[in-house]
């Protein structure tokens, strides 16, 4: 490959592919049109600062990455390095690649990456601050923990109905003060094996409860300090704090969304139209975008359930005419433009703490 002519005052425009074990590069010369590209290895945050180094006093230097897993370090080191940093999102940039025509290599990615940012063309994903990617992964840590308390649960439910042991109800939830209940009817009736089973999962409860509450304590602390989700709690029914810090961190921002109905599909809560052949039948959830977000705002729907609640007589006619879980879901979809209004108003004041 040619050396670089450090020297030659330059604009740099470039794409990363980024994988676990490498970091695929393409980047150009936009004066001389020199194009150099090879890989980073091994990707980690150590090994890309180092090579971003050789771009050091430059403020003309742009790179984009895909929003998938392993964005967050690159950007972070494309700026401290000082130079502008771009997310593309996944989906949108694979349809600008158009009909495969050839292999589809980490090359050619990159190559397509650096291809669109040059000419002005990449679909941009916002790249949040750093207290709100915090936020984020907060949020997804404490989902984890509750989907994963969920399923031990059920493991309990599966192993007492399995061996023809009393049945708990189906509203029993795994809460701490009716473990011992369980450890008695599992003694009582179910075999050695089962009762390890039992236990096993009685202990694993404990330990997620523990971190649940742990985290649970974070998360409103972190509500309390943010703006817009204080603001979110304050205005709308059923918006508590966390689901109010969800909204912020996902939604928030100048300019994010130009109507609502972009925020409801950017939540995975707008119904799909597509179907063919052995694919699914239009009228299913799209499911896309944070999952977080769409837990919290399910959740938060179905306290119109209450008699009290503002828009009860909307969520009982929908729960009459289909069920309850539609109904949840449509005031869901309220809520979330509610919120994006509440949060347009905020602008980037929404995201400051105080």
């Amino acid at each position: 490959m040619a050396l670089e002519l450090e020297e030659v005052s330059m604009a740099i425009v470039g794409g990363l592919d980024i994988h676990r074990k490498q970091i695929t590069f393409d980047y150009v010369d936009t004066v001389s049109g020199e194009v150099r590209c090879g890989k980073i290895a091994p990707a980690d945050r150590v090994h890309v600062a180092g090579w971003l180094a050789r771009f050091g006093g430059r403020d003309d230097v742009e790179f984009v990455v895909e929003g998938c897993t392993g964005w967050r370090y690159v950007v972070e080191e494309l700026t401290r390095a000082g130079c502008v940093a771009h997310v593309a999102e996944p989906a949108d940039t694979a349809a600008l690649r158009g009909p495969k025509r050839h292999a589809k290599t980490d090359r050619t990615d990159s190559r397509h990456l650096r291809e669109l940012l040059a000419t002005g063309r990449v679909p941009e994903c916002w790249i949040p601050p750093p207290h709100i990617v915090e936020c984020r992964a907060l949020l997804e840590c404490y989902h984890d923990l509750r989907v994963e308390h969920t399923a031990w649960v059920q493991r309990i439910h599966a192993v007492l109905f399995h061996q023809g042991a009393p049945e708990l109800g189906e509203r029993w939830t795994g809460s701490a003060q009716n473990l011992s209940t369980v450890r008695a009817i599992a003694a009582a009736a179910l075999s050695p094996v089962g009762r390890c089973q039992v236990d096993t999962a009685v202990g694993m409860l404990a330990v997620l409860d523990e971190h649940l509450a742990a985290t649970h304590h974070q998360l409103l602390a972190a509500a309390r300090q943010l703006t817009g989700a204080k603001e979110l709690t304050a205005r709308l029914y059923g918006i508590g704090p966390i689901t109010a810090l969800a909204l912020t961190c996902w939604l928030a921002g100048a300019g994010r969304f130009s109507s609502t109905r972009k925020a409801v599909r950017f939540a995975g809560l707008d119904v799909t139209v597509y179907s063919s052949a052995g694919k699914r039948a239009p009228g299913h959830l799209s499911r896309q975008g944070p999952g977080v977000l769409r837990w919290c705002m399910y959740e938060a729907g179905k306290t119109h359930a209450r008699p009290t609640a503002p828009d009860h007589a909307y969520y009982a006619q929908v729960h009459d005419r289909i069920d309850g879980k539609r109904a949840a879901i449509s005031e869901a979809r309220k809520l979330i433009r509610q919120a994006v209004h509440i949060l347009d108003e905020l602008g980037d004041d929404a995201l400051a703490t105080t």
